[in-house]
């Protein structure tokens, strides 16, 4: 079902729109967009279809850039406050399932941002971190991942150039309190594989098994 989430930002409220699948294990995944898709993007769709199908409640949400027509992420703030405010839903929506943040690229670096300073979850999946941007391993976003006191996943592709060189990424991960990497063989940003062809949506859909063992571990 379709959605509203009130959000309180600096200059006022704004509202994203969400999709709400409720489940029936007691475990409820909530999923952000990368920086250049938003919710309905096939790969998340995919994802949370093949979860929903699982028994988990999921509800993918707009950052409110994407509300407002804009193709570039606004202010850090805005997303994490975006991510309270879903958690939250969440929350009053099933008070007693346990809440995971997933996200793609950019919005699961925005969830361990928000989980860094305060933010409440269980656990914590990245969907392709964007450790760097693409050739730019000198700039690296990861200085608050040692905050995060949560177990998380990292969903990482092998070929993903924004993970390049591996061992800069492992070691960051090493720095964690509590990791663990799921390697996609030959996988890029999105998880396409060159020489095998599939649909985003079959993309995202064969990442869920592999974020529910995480969760149900």
């Amino acid at each position: 079902m379709t959605v509203e989430v009130t959000v309180e930002l600096p200059a006022g409220p704004a509202t994203v729109t969400g999709n709400w699948t409720p489940g029936t294990n007691g475990e409820t995944v909530i999923i952000a967009h990368g920086a250049g898709a938003g919710k309905d993007h096939p790969f998340l769709i995919g994802f949370a279809d093949a979860l929903a199908a699982l028994g988990f409640s999921t509800l993918r949400f707009n950052f409110p850039y994407v509300e407002q027509g804009r193709r570039m992420p606004g202010p850090a703030a805005h997303a994490m406050a975006t991510w309270n405010a879903v958690v939250e839903f969440a929350r009053v929506s099933d008070p007693a399932a346990r809440v995971w943040a997933v996200g793609k690229s950019y919005g699961g670096r925005m969830a361990s941002m928000a989980v860094a300073e305060g933010l409440a979850v269980n656990g914590l999946a990245y969907l392709g971190y964007p450790l760097h941007a693409p050739g730019k391993p000198e700039k690296p976003r990861a200085e608050h991942l040692p905050a995060v006191d949560v177990p998380q996943l990292f969903v990482e592709g092998s070929n993903d150039p924004f993970i390049q060189p591996i061992e800069q990424f492992e070691s960051v991960v090493a720095t964690c309190q509590d990791a663990r990497v799921a390697w996609i063989d030959g996988g890029g940003h999105s998880f396409e594989i060159k020489g095998v062809k599939r649909s985003a949506a079959e993309a995202g859909a064969s990442i869920a098994p592999i974020v529910a063992a995480f969760i149900l571990d």
